[in-house]
């Protein structure tokens, strides 16, 4: 009898190889009717025609003809009925996925709140024990239903988005991917029936499927997905350890210090970031001038203001700015920073200028905005 003994690499291989949770694929869209679920259906077709043992943990049709014939072509794991207060209602059947084991599962409708007596209160939730049993998903979720944005969603629409999936649950995801289509192209399908029964049309085209609305909606589903992308692309460059020049959002870094024009220069970097659809940081290396108690209560109402408009402060430490903000710069793709000149001279503006070599030189792919101020 041999008996094989792995060595440390043969280990550490199959450890790399083997599977250690399902992948998690999102279809996301701004508005009902923009083709999520039959995207995420031919998917799974798609799939199962590679030899892949593809099922359906729930589909909503919602009486649309072209989803529903999709639908028949994949298994459907049948659903669990449970009573709540004398009716009955059905619900995904985690447990009977689960003894099936298939390698993927088409789980429509994530921000889905399930009946009192299920397994777990959210789809979301069901769908995260699967990945954990390493079963590939497939959902979909409409822009409204992320949680950050529920509130702005209110504003443009006047409707109350009660269903809601937190952020980290769409970051958890593999790939996101939007399901696209025009606003006139929606309102098209709106009025042929694709979507509604004809005596709803009129009245879904006056409130939520306002052309505004749905103009607004799709912006923040683009912007969703460039941020899922980035996020992606992120993790594939410090994996493979590449330069700085590898990003897609900008990014937009305030180097402030404890001074009263900080205030300023935040402001003209949230307009930055505004008009770039950017993400904005505040960028503040400690110095032992910071203890004095004006610069004090300048520099902490200059980074409460910026923690109001929504920008990420960043305290840096060491005993060279130029040279820890460049780092930070580098090291998080930053692609434009905003630092301001005070009107000195002599031996005060020489020590800038080095400052500001140093920074460029340290961190050559950021675009440097350098703002002259006046001393106050």
């Amino acid at each position: 009898m041999s008996i094989s003994i792995k060595s440390p690499e043969d280990w550490l291989q199959s450890t790399e190889t083997e599977k250690q949770k399902g992948r998690f694929k999102i279809f996301l869209g701004y508005a009902p009717g923009v083709g999520k679920t039959f995207s995420m259906l031919s998917e799974g077709i798609r799939r199962r025609s590679r030899g892949e043992d593809v099922v359906i943990g729930v589909i909503e049709t919602h009486g649309r003809v072209a989803t529903a014939e999709l639908a028949r072509k994949l298994e459907l794991v049948p659903k669990r009925e449970i009573d709540y207060k004398g009716t009955l209602f059905e619900e995904m059947d985690v447990d009977a996925i689960l003894a099936r084991m298939p390698q993927v599962v088409l789980v429509d409708e994530l921000a889905h709140t399930n009946i009192e007596g299920s397994r777990f209160s959210k789809r979301y939730e069901d769908v995260l024990i699967l990945l954990e049993n390493k079963i590939d998903v497939l959902s979909t979720i409409n822009i409204q239903h992320v949680e950050s944005l529920s509130s702005r969603v209110q504003a443009l629409t006047g409707v109350t988005v009660r269903e809601q999936v937190p952020d980290w649950v769409l970051d958890r995801a593999d790939e996101i991917v939007i399901s696209d289509l025009t606003p006139e192209a929606l309102v098209t399908r709106m009025r042929r029936g694709d979507i509604y029964p004809l005596d709803r049309v009129e009245r879904s085209l006056s409130n939520f499927f306002r052309r505004g609305n749905l103009i607004a909606l799709r912006e923040m589903a683009l912007q969703r997905v460039t941020r899922a992308v980035d996020r992606s692309l992120d993790d594939y460059v410090k994996r493979k350890n590449l330069g700085a020049h590898w990003t897609v959002a900008e990014k937009i870094a305030v180097c402030i210090s404890s001074n009263s024009q900080a205030h300023d220069l935040i402001a003209r970097g949230a307009r930055m970031a505004e008009a770039l659809n950017a993400e904005l940081y505040i960028l503040h290396v400690f110095s032992d001038r910071d203890q004095e108690p004006d610069r004090k209560r300048m520099l902490d109402a200059s980074l409460q203001f910026a923690r109001n408009i929504g920008a990420a402060v960043i305290d840096l430490i060491g005993p060279d700015t130029a040279r820890a903000t460049a780092t930070f710069i580098r090291e998080n793709r930053i692609s434009q920073a905003i630092v301001g000149r005070s009107a000195t001279h002599g031996l005060k503006s020489y020590l800038y200028y080095l400052a500001i070599q140093k920074l460029m030189s340290e961190a050559p792919n950021v675009d440097l905005h350098i703002v002259t101020q006046e001393t106050r």
